[in-house]
């Protein structure tokens, strides 16, 4: 099998969907492997990773088959505007686990308990990432790997452990649950293998995780706004950890 439709069919069942240059430039960085990459207009595609991704160019160069319009957007359930797909093959569950229960653990562990909404799965995945978390994981049944999630995570994925655990299964380490009942934050210092959670954006914490949190916390909040983003109210959290916690820039080693 040489042409790529042939070959994205054939690996199609089981792998993760990158959607656009930006996941699937972010994928390689970080050590994805990628077995069919398509884009309809190979020229343009090359000439981005020039001006933004020039450590994947070789890569993209040698990876990235042109294909029309039509052949890509029978491939993608929502064309990007890119033109760029690619399949990658996800990490194992056990390797996920391996990553998640590595100790000593140098940054937090993110857990999504029972989340709904697939973008902002994606946005917090994207999040963690770039802060460095060790890992995100979701309870409930929403599948942190997901194509929208994905999309999301912009490929992100595959720079921390991404994977779904009953509240039972959580890794190890202080459980630290963000509830409006909770102490300040800004009076607490998160320590590195600190596990951060947060409830759904509908009904907050379930019962069974709060029960199992070792401490409660609470954002700031001006009153009478309800609520913040589930992505923001990660990007806080793990800015006061970064800012902070035991490995926070400036400490002494």
């Amino acid at each position: 099998m040489t042409d790529p439709l042939s070959r994205w069919r054939a690996q199609a069942e089981g792998a993760v969907l990158l959607d656009g240059f930006h996941a699937l430039k972010h994928a390689l960085r970080f050590g994805a492997e990628v077995p069919v990459a398509v884009t309809t207009d190979r020229t343009a595609a090359l000439s981005l990773a020039e001006e933004l991704a020039g450590d994947v160019r070789g890569t993209l160069d040698t990876l990235l088959t042109e294909v029309s319009e039509q052949v890509y957007a029978s491939l993608v359930p929502r064309p990007h505007p890119t033109g760029v797909a690619a399949l990658a093959v996800r990490p194992s569950r056990e390797a996920n686990l391996r990553a998640l229960a590595r100790t000593p653990r140098t940054a937090p562990v993110v857990v999504l308990d029972n989340p709904r909404n697939l973008g902002n799965a994606g946005a917090v995945i994207r999040l963690a990432a770039g802060f460095g978390a060790a890992g995100v994981v979701t309870t409930g049944t929403l599948d942190p790997w997901h194509p929208t999630v994905v999309r999301g995570g912009a490929g992100l994925h595959f720079a921390t452990a991404v994977e779904r655990l009953g509240v039972g299964e959580l890794p190890a380490g202080p459980l630290f649950a963000l509830d409006p009942e909770g102490e300040d934050i800004r009076g607490t210092r998160l320590p590195d293998d600190a596990v951060l959670a947060f409830g759904s954006e509908r009904t907050g914490l379930s019962p069974e995780l709060r029960a199992r949190a070792d401490h409660l916390l609470r954002l700031p909040m001006r009153p009478q706004v309800s609520s913040y983003n589930l992505a923001t109210s990660v990007a806080m959290t793990l800015y006061h950890w970064s800012a902070t916690g035991a490995g926070a820039p400036g400490d002494a080693p």
